[in-house]
């Protein structure tokens, strides 16, 4: 059983190119096991493209894991995605982590690209198949409702074999999508403890019943942290932005702001109901406490997490 601690963030965080990569230097010089962008295509905000992003931290760094919790399979081209992780992980010598996820309805990307949402799910599965298919086969023929091909190969082949298949999502949908295709499951943010249990539980089950296992370590979950106050300004917007994801749950739940033993003490909640893997988020306003955040957890939580069993 491993358990490990990656950081993470949804909108991009930095004032620029250049504090963005002090802040990629610092956690490749740290205990910090992994990195995680997010999804958003479309944003007034500034939110970095997570697959070209992640190949160029490939090429920055040596130690780290990466990945993207989710890439939306719809919004891509199957094959073309195939080619686009094959790439990163030979390139990285093995160190990428994809994670898919089918995104919601409501999503901007739909109307901004011209997707129709509907059948997402369906054309998610297809997707699945046939990345797992070209990262292992050669001469792949193809012929699903939502995505045909005949005699497809792509070489260079991941360095990973299998490669992962990491799953988002927590309805009945993406439980059967996770215990079907995966091989891990990482959980969205603002879910609780009880919450993520439940999805932990149902996919084992699942699993089982369709006679796979999927490894007990590779279950995640995702925290916003900060060495702080409730009381403050940051946290408060933090508390807000989630609280409709959250579904009324109290933030504390989801949420781990104080000290170290704050964190600690929730990290260990997830932990008991199965969780091993985890993304953590640090709640900063600037370059400097992004920085500030991420080392304190650095030293004074994942030396201590990593040691759990």
């Amino acid at each position: 059983m491993s358990v490990r601690v990656g950081l993470g963030f949804i909108a991009f965080p930095f004032s620029s190119a250049e504090a963005f990569w002090r802040w990629v230097d610092a956690c490749e010089e740290s205990e910090v096991d992994s990195l995680w962008l997010s999804e958003r295509l479309v944003s007034p905000q500034p939110v970095l493209e997570p697959l070209s992003a992640l190949a160029a931290i490939a090429g920055r760094t040596r130690r780290l894991k990466f990945g993207v919790n989710a890439t939306v399979l719809p919004l891509r081209d199957p094959v073309l995605l195939a080619k686009e992780c094959a790439t990163i992980d030979y390139l990285s010598g093995g160190r990428f982590l994809p994670a898919f996820g089918v995104g919601n309805d409501a999503a901007p990307e739909w109307r901004a690209m011209g997707i129709d949402p509907h059948r997402r799910g369906a054309r998610a599965n297809e997707m699945l198949e046939l990345l797992t298919r070209l990262w292992t086969e050669d001469n792949v023929s193809f012929a699903g409702k939502h995505f045909r091909c005949e005699g497809v190969s792509i070489s260079p082949k991941p360095v990973q074999s299998p490669m992962p298949v990491w799953i988002g999502g927590s309805s009945d949908a993406a439980v059967e999508r996770t215990a079907r295709y995966g091989t891990g499951w990482i959980a969205g943010a603002a879910q609780t403890p009880a919450q993520v249990g439940r999805v932990i539980a149902a996919i084992k089950e699942r699993a089982a019943n369709l006679g796979r296992s999927i490894d007990e370590d590779h279950y995640g979950a995702g925290v916003s942290f900060r060495f702080g106050s409730w009381e403050e300004p940051a946290v408060q917007r933090s508390v807000q932005a989630f609280a409709a994801r959250a579904g009324g749950a109290d933030p504390r739940a989801y949420m781990a702001v104080g000290d170290a033993e704050a964190i600690i003490a929730l990290v260990q909640a997830y932990r008991a109901v199965g969780a091993c893997k985890f993304v953590l988020r640090p709640i900063a306003t600037s370059d400097d406490e992004m920085l500030a955040q991420s080392r304190r957890l650095a030293d004074e939580v994942i030396p201590f997490v990593h040691k759990l069993a």
